[in-house]
């Protein structure tokens, strides 16, 4: 019988988790300190908080940063200062974008920053800089991302043509909310006329043939999260929320004309974007009608992912970001580390002529089968199902979440019928949904012979054909009694099949 041997796992031992690195993205309309700790290949923030301040307010009108956001500007920048230090971040960097390197102020400003934040470094950023980090942060949670990235800031817009996961031209336009409402004199009808005119100012735009468009920016992120509550969307997760170019000409539509009294109600937790919503919206439908694009795919990623991305070494980097999440989950929370590549191998024969995206998706999920082995017994379905489903994180898009979550909450024997299970299922299709259900039923019966060891899952192995046989070797210690016999039954039945046992001498 075939012995299912894991490979050398040194190159999975833990790199640097313990390090930290600090970034301020000091913006037009807010400034954030983001703490990443570790350098893995799917950022893992330990802090994260935001000020609102508009520098950009008035910046149209008086070329200069608004002087009350100047003020609080100083005083937040200082306790950014204080919370990094004391996390212990190193590198700690500040990156000034639109509105401070457009402001006649910016240099004055940035001076006296640096006479509070001595030995930080104060980067102010190009439209191109700004560009580069977006695009780096996009790629990090979606690799292959092919169509125009734009990210929308209080300031500027950066719009950038992927293909196939590389960068290629990019712009800077004044479109950001804040300015485009100040040019436009707070009217949405003339914002719209003014986005359509500068959007036309991008030679390759309408001729980029652009399957997706990658929205990317906190006044974006607020529609996505009134696009989710209105719509019923069965998960509150903007990172990867995709809606088709029909759903989205017809949201953003409703946003631009909405009264403010219906703003406010929609906006339910984003309401200090009330104001900017109307012009994200003009500016979104306009995208998408130059660019031709057939989706709209929301990103949490942007600069500063962008630049956490530059902190890494070329070789994790590289890493696909969905089975770099289902290592760290066995490193964090597995028992043998050599037993996940042993159940891919194991599990093989169930999945004949599978397309690579399944495949991907079953090593993730062997990665990730014995997260819940420290969860009380009675909880350890639901809990390693949202663990999954809701986890943080760029590694994960919807569909991943979904049947990640729907395999795992099965490997521990989950009914197929649980309530909790259902926003999984809502997400994939029947087929989908069979293929996790195949998956949890074999890895539910592999811990049950193995005991979550290699060396008994060595000792068994799963021929298909038309009766699933599972083998198992004698003297072995693995044999068949009433809980493997009825585990492979229930496989067997997931598959459509009859199923035996054979022990080979």
């Amino acid at each position: 019988m075939t012995l299912h041997l894991a490979p050398d796992i040194a190159a999975l031992a833990p790199r640097g988790d313990s390090r930290r690195a600090a970034v301020v993205d000091l913006g037009s309309n807010s400034v954030r300190l983001v703490v990443f700790e570790g350098l893995g290949r799917n950022p893992i923030a330990v802090f994260n908080e935001k000020a609102v301040l508009r520098l950009g307010r008035g910046l149209e009108a008086t070329g200069r940063l608004n002087e009350e956001g100047v003020i609080q500007a100083l005083q937040v920048m200082q306790r950014y200062t204080a919370i990094a230090r004391a996390m212990g971040a190193d590198p700690f960097e500040v990156l000034a974008t639109a509105a401070v390197r457009d402001a006649s102020n910016g240099p004055d400003f940035v001076a006296e920053l640096q006479t509070r934040m001595p030995g930080v470094p104060i980067r102010i950023l190009s439209g191109e800089q700004e560009a580069d980090f977006a695009a780096a942060g996009t790629l990090c949670g979606i690799p292959g991302a092919d169509g125009v990235l734009a990210d929308i800031g209080g300031g500027s817009l950066e719009v950038v043509r992927l293909a196939r996961g590389r960068r290629f031209e990019a712009q800077t336009l004044k479109l950001g909310v804040i300015r485009l409402a100040d040019r436009a004199k707070q009217d949405v009808e003339r914002a719209r006329l003014l986005a359509e005119q500068d959007l036309a100012t991008v030679p390759w735009l309408a001729t980029a043939a652009a399957p997706d468009l990658y929205a990317v920016g906190g006044a974006w992120r607020a529609l996505a999260r009134m696009h989710i509550a209105r719509s019923g969307y069965p998960l509150s997760i903007v990172h990867h929320y995709t809606i088709s170019a029909e759903e989205a000409r017809q949201f953003t539509t409703t946003v631009a004309e909405a009264p403010r009294r219906v703003l406010e109600r929609m906006a339910e937790g984003s309401r200090k974007r009330v104001d900017d919503l109307p012009y994200a919206a003009v500016v979104l439908r306009r995208l998408l009608r130059i660019s031709g694009a057939r989706r709209v795919v929301f990103s949490a990623n942007g600069l500063r992912e962008g630049w956490y991305m530059d902190l890494l070494p070329p070789d994790i980097r590289d890493e696909d970001p969905l089975l770099a999440a289902g290592h760290d989950y066995a490193r964090r929370l597995g028992r043998e580390p050599d037993l996940p590549p042993a159940l891919i191998a194991w599990t093989d024969p169930l999945f004949p002529d599978e397309p690579d995206v399944f495949r991907r998706l079953r090593e993730a999920a062997c990665w990730m089968s014995d997260i819940g082995h420290r969860d009380h017994p009675e909880y350890r379905a639901e809990q390693a199902f949202l663990r999954v489903f809701r986890q943080p994180g760029v590694g994960l898009d919807h569909h991943a979440r979904a049947f990640l979550s729907l395999a795992l909450a099965l490997r521990y024997e989950a009914e197929p019928d649980a309530a909790f299970l259902a926003p999984a299922r809502q997400l994939l299709t029947t087929a989908d949904q069979r293929r996790a259900e195949i998956l949890g039923h074999a890895l539910r019966l592999a811990y049950t012979l193995s005991a979550g060891t290699m060396t008994l899952l060595q000792a068994t192995c799963l021929d298909v054909g038309s009766i699933l046989t599972l083998r198992l070797s004698t003297g072995s210690g693995v044999f068949e009694g009433e809980s493997v016999t009825r585990r492979l039954q229930r496989l067997a039945s997931t598959l459509a099949l009859s199923a035996q046992t054979r022990v080979d001498s």
